[in-house]
């Protein structure tokens, strides 16, 4: 493929071509939330199930060998593109799952033969950020009131930024786990430091990829943490399939999350044993068309290149943070510069408020627009509180989105501020 990410491609996503809200242009700006497929995405879905549906990991009939074959194809395809092995790859229902495995798993560990070095107790800690989504701590709070551990967090700066000074890390830190790229306010937060910091005290460290694997070059091991999980919808693949990946000795130790069928190595009516890493962690029978549909989406992100979807997001992104300065009466809420250094530390999520405008009706505006956007406080209620806002609009792109749609968001947002009567003059214009 040599077509480069925007209006190329919007061809592809046969979503796009609709209209809504009495014949508008579907404007897309929700990506952040799920993004949308592409036609590869959907046919490779198809054909799998018109043509090998079938069990996996059972039954030797051929379409269960057809099925079982494309189903580790994918977790291979999966697996290479953030430079992973294969057996280090979990497929999971999406990366709430695979967070909720880790922490679950974690908490089963002291009363599991060979895992005991992993569990947690009074006194140990476990330290997330405050600008984590729900799935990111509220699996961790729960491991925490299990356990009799502390959960801490570091604090985050009146600009977006983490503050690294907020939190030291010390020998009873067993856990660290913070996202990649924030979900509301588009930081990047520094991984090589926050690996260092924890190798140091010898802590886990966790990754939520879910807003950085599908907008950027991303090598998991190379970045040094020991897990790491993404979803599928959130990267042209399906719903109901994500991904936990771990470096192969803690999946070895790791106690499993689910049990029963196709994660055993041998059961009788006494005791079982289980299957090795990765299939220990997917009991029963797994999302077999939503792996296959994930690895299409893979290949179609690689064609494109993921250098160049990230070149093009920061393009689109310093459109929209340029176009919402020039608004009198709005504030972006998280890293707001524009310049090339600035666009290298942040993703493509861009969060504002609108003053005097309740963020749901901002929405509704732009929904009678024509464009999608989502409002509110995005699974993140403790960074808005944070941040002093109840409620934030969030417009997000992906591979598809054009400077078209950016334009038709700038004009909606500008049209909502005539609407309820406050600012309506650009900076610009005095």
């Amino acid at each position: 493929m040599s077509r480069a990410p925007g209006p190329d491609l919007v061809g592809d996503f046969p979503v796009l071509s609709r209209t809504v809200r009495d014949g508008k242009r579907l404007v897309y700006l929700d990506s952040g939330a799920t993004s949308q497929r592409p036609l590869q995405v959907l046919d490779a879905e198809r054909r799998f199930l018109t043509t090998s549906n079938a069990a996996v990991h059972r039954g030797a009939h051929q379409l269960a060998e057809e099925a079982t074959e494309a189903y580790e194809g994918a977790r291979a395809t999966v697996a290479a593109f953030v430079g992973a092995r294969a057996d280090e790859v979990v497929l999971t229902k999406n990366a709430t799952e695979g967070i909720n495995l880790v922490a679950y798993s974690l908490g089963n560990a002291a009363t599991t033969p060979g895992a005991e070095h992993l569990a947690l107790g009074p006194g140990d800690e476990v330290v997330v950020t405050e600008m984590e989504h729900h799935a990111n701590l509220v699996p961790w709070q729960e491991l925490c009131r299990r356990t009799g551990a502390t959960l801490r967090w570091y604090g985050v700066t009146d600009d977006g930024r983490l503050d690294l000074d907020s939190v030291e890390l010390t020998e009873r830190t067993r856990v660290l786990a913070f996202v990649h790229t924030s979900n509301v306010l588009g930081t990047v937060n520094p991984v090589t430091e926050l690996v260092a910091r924890a190798r140091a005290v010898g802590a886990l460290v966790v990754l939520d990829a879910c807003q950085s694997v599908p907008h950027l070059p991303v090598d998991l091991p190379a970045l040094g943490v020991d897990v790491a999980v993404f979803s599928g919808h959130k990267m042209l693949g399906p719903t109901g399939i994500g991904v936990m990946w771990a470096r192969a000795e803690l999946l070895d130790a790791m106690p499993p999350f689910l049990t029963g069928g196709s994660m055993i190595s041998t059961v009788t009516m006494e005791g079982s044993t289980w299957a090795p890493a990765p299939q220990k962690f997917e009991a029963g029978v797994p999302m077999v068309s939503q792996a296959v549909g994930l690895a299409a989406a893979c290949d179609y992100l690689s064609a494109v290149g993921m250098d160049a979807v990230a070149a093009h997001e920061q393009q689109l992104t310093a459109r929209i943070l340029d176009g919402l300065a020039d608004l009198r009466g709005v504030r972006v809420v998280g890293p707001s510069g524009s310049g090339a250094a600035d666009l290298a530390q942040r993703g493509g999520t861009v969060a504002f408020v609108v003053d005097g405008v309740h963020a749901h009706d901002v929405g509704q505006v732009l929904d009678d627009a024509g464009v999608a956007v989502r409002v509110g406080h995005h699974c993140a209620w403790p960074l808005h509180r944070r941040m002093g806002v109840q409620a934030t609009v969030r417009a997000s792109t992906h591979v598809y989105s054009t400077e078209a749609d950016v334009d038709a968001l700038l004009e909606a947002v500008a049209a909502a501020q005539r609407f309820f009567g406050v600012a309506t003059l650009s900076v610009g214009t005095g």
